[in-house]
């Protein structure tokens, strides 16, 4: 099957992590396995900002781990948490700047462990390029409004102490 003409581009993904979490839910991210399509509506996504941002993996710079996050946006940064579950993110902003949005939820999955489960997410992801790639990619839904993004503080974060945990970082489509 081929790729929709309404991929999202470099440009795009060059953007603050901040402006981007507001743009995300409501787009489409596509995944291909087996020459099948499948289309998840984004509903939920976590921005993390910088080594200044004491949730990020950043926080203690540049790391084998976390090399992927220095990179320029519209790639994939993909780990394991608890040795068993893998967590998708996008990295985002320009080349040196670490930021990456957490996918935790999509139209039919909530979760950010279960929609790698679900969607065949594993440690071969990690550096994908989202403009390349034929396996996943995010696409644009044209003319339809996402609705309303509320914000809410991200979740797990308690190391990160008050000021970063209480952030409003945490980006929702409200009924998505």
């Amino acid at each position: 099957m081929s790729r929709s003409n309404t991929i999202l581009n470099h440009d795009f993904y060059r953007k603050d992590v901040l402006e981007i979490a507001r743009e995300l839910p409501g787009k489409c991210l596509v995944r291909q396995v087996d020459g099948q399509l499948c289309r998840y509506g984004i509903t939920d996504v976590e921005a993390y900002r910088g080594e200044e941002d004491q949730a990020s993996h950043a926080r203690r710079g540049r790391t084998p781990r976390t090399r992927v996050m220095y990179h320029e946006g519209g790639i994939l940064y993909v780990y394991l948490v608890y040795g068993m579950h893998w967590m998708l993110n996008i990295v985002t902003g320009p080349q040196g700047h670490p930021q990456a949005l957490l996918i935790r939820g999509l139209s039919t999955i909530q979760g950010p462990g279960r929609l790698t489960k679900a969607l065949g997410i594993d440690r071969s992801f990690n550096a994908e390029d989202l403009t390349h790639s034929q396996r996943i990619w995010i696409e644009e839904v044209n003319g339809e409004s996402p609705g309303q993004i509320i914000t809410r503080p991200r979740v797990g974060i308690d190391y990160a102490g008050k000021e970063w945990r209480e952030k409003p970082w945490r980006f929702i489509l409200k009924n998505g």
